[in-house]
């Protein structure tokens, strides 16, 4: 009889001296394994009990692996081809390279590697258990797209702009914190809105910029673009400024925190949209400059209302415009433009009689205050513009009837339907304009829950929200879709003082974390929400 037949499966430790006291030991010869089985074959009996001949030894059997499920990520991707295979997992000989011609690739490739743990190689070829990050500008899906190819040991993760490439890495940073391993197989993924993100007022609580780069962390591991300042209210003015230091409050951010955090948000593709808020909310602003505060014919100040009849209102505001459109640079600006608190006295022009009178001066007899609040934000519009920025102004400064209509390239922040003078988002989508998903009914984490406002759930956006759901609890028609550009989840500061910053972190991570799923896969998720919710966990 012949020496032992010793298999030793792909992945499995080798060691030659075991293998030599096995063969030692035992003097009989393992045949007719069929490959993946684990018994051996049966021998055939004949006349006279005659064996027949034994078959030909098989070719040494390969492991077999059941066929790979989608990564277990948030948000979920949207595609995955199966297949079978070990997947790829971090170890020693693994390591991270970038893809001749992909150079570019190097802050995404060195962040990976540090998160995982394993070496970050350079722009060599891909080795036997590496990750290859790869620009492929043809490659179709638009800018945020990616695939991940998982196979023979290695990763290959490609996209047609960096910001896609990025995403690639989050999967795969998920996969192997969900599950210890990257799936075997095909994951091509985009998102379903352009515009996903978080909106934190600073104005009236102050952040500190660790807690701000905590949340850039966070957001772009959930694969969310935007951040949104609201950094001036009535409340607080929180960045230093050169032009007008004397509106700065005490507690605030240097611009020199601003650049760090704006750097770290480019790193990780997230647009940060800085936001003046006028003409109303104006308050820490015109604590140094009370006489452009707006006054009532019975002579009382507004509060938080500029005059915008008095043309050195506006100086002031677009030399902070331009003071801090330099420092933010991007591709997004916000103008406010909601709550002027001189349209929600019922008789607007009997109110404040000199802006009725300006208004019909400009306008013919038909003019109104409202003419001059929306030509204000024109005016501001027209500011930003020229240096780049694409402006968006709150739904409630949209206002219909008038003789001025808000530009139609102003994006609609839309948030309420409960405001005087907002309007259904039927009505700006029909006008052809693009709208940004801010619904106060789910989106809105307002401190300290004033005028009715509670705590939003995870639950309630995963279950019932959508990117459609603009107002109340009804979807706009999917008509519609091309129109509406994303959405944001947004912490207001109403009651500074009702949560710490921790407290903030902690009751919008999973609001978050929902917030992400919708907005890049449409329609139900397909996971309950338990399972969500243990997912989110296990990633931390």
């Amino acid at each position: 009889m012949g020496g032992i037949r010793v298999i030793v499966h792909p992945g499995r430790a080798r060691t030659a001296g075991v293998m030599v006291a096995v063969a030692a030991a035992l003097s009989m010869t393992v045949t007719g394994c069929s490959s993946g089985s684990d018994g051996d074959a049966a021998d055939t009996g004949g006349d006279g009990g005659a064996r027949a001949k034994p078959a030909a030894p098989s070719p040494s059997p390969s492991r077999s692996y059941p066929l790979s499920t989608a990564p277990a990520t948030i948000p979920s991707v949207r595609q995955h081809e199966a297949a079978r295979g070990p997947g790829w997992k971090p170890g020693p000989a693994a390591g991270i390279v970038v893809a001749k011609g992909s150079e570019a690739l190097a802050d995404e490739a060195k962040l990976l590697a540090g998160e995982l743990k394993i070496a970050y190689r350079g722009a060599v070829a891909a080795g036997p258990a590496d990750v290859e990050l790869v620009l492929a500008p043809s490659q179709a899906g638009g800018a945020e797209s990616y695939t991940v190819r998982t196979g023979g040991g290695k990763v290959r993760i490609s996209g047609p702009d960096q910001s896609g490439v990025f995403y690639g890495t989050r999967t795969l940073k998920q996969a192997v914190r969900s599950g210890g391993v990257m799936p075997e197989g095909l994951v091509q993924d985009r998102p379903d809105r352009p515009q996903r993100g978080l909106m934190v007022d600073i104005a009236r609580k102050s952040f500190t910029a660790g807690w701000i780069e905590d949340r850039l962390r966070e957001m772009a591991d959930l694969k969310l673009n935007q951040l949104g300042l609201h950094f001036s209210d009535d409340q607080g003015f929180r960045i230093e400024s050169d032009t007008h230091p004397e509106i700065v409050s005490q507690e605030h951010l240097t611009k020199d925190q601003v650049r760090k955090i704006l750097a770290l948000a480019s790193s990780l593709h997230i647009q940060v949209v800085p936001e003046i808020d006028s003409p109303g909310h104006l308050g820490a602003v015109l604590a140094a400059y009370p006489q452009l505060q707006l006054r009532d014919v019975g002579g009382r100040t507004v509060r938080g209302a500029i005059d915008i009849g008095n043309p050195e209102s506006a100086r002031l505001v677009d030399e902070l415009l331009r003071e801090y459109a330099d420092l933010f640079g991007g591709r997004f600006w916000h103008l406010g433009g909601d709550e002027y608190q001189a349209l929600v006295r019922e008789n607007p022009e009997a109110s404040f009689p000199q802006l009725a009178a300006l208004a019909r001066e400009q306008y013919g007899p038909e003019g109104r205050v409202q003419d001059l609040a929306t030509d204000w934000v024109n005016d501001r519009a027209a500011v930003v513009r020229p240096l780049g920025l694409q402006p968006k102004a709150w739904n409630d400064g949209f206002f219909r009837g008038g003789s001025v209509s808000v530009d139609k390239d102003v994006e609609v922040a839309y948030w309420t339907g409960k405001e005087i003078g907002a309007r259904p988002p039927e009505e700006y989508l029909a006008e052809g304009r693009k709208l940004l998903n801010l619904n106060d009914e789910y989106m809105y984490y307002v401190l300290g829950e004033p005028n009715d406002f509670t705590y939003p759930t995870g639950r309630r956006i995963y279950e019932q929200w959508t990117p459609f759901v603009l107002r109340g609890t009804e979807p706009v028609p999917e008509k519609y879709s091309k129109q509406i550009v994303g959405g944001q989840f947004a912490v207001w500061c109403d009651l500074a003082q009702a949560q710490t910053q921790a407290q903030v972190a902690s009751g919008i991570r999973m609001p978050l974390r929902a917030t992400a799923q919708k907005l890049w896969v449409p329609g139900a998720p397909t996971a309950s929400w338990a399972d969500f919710q243990s997912l989110a966990n296990r990633l931390g």
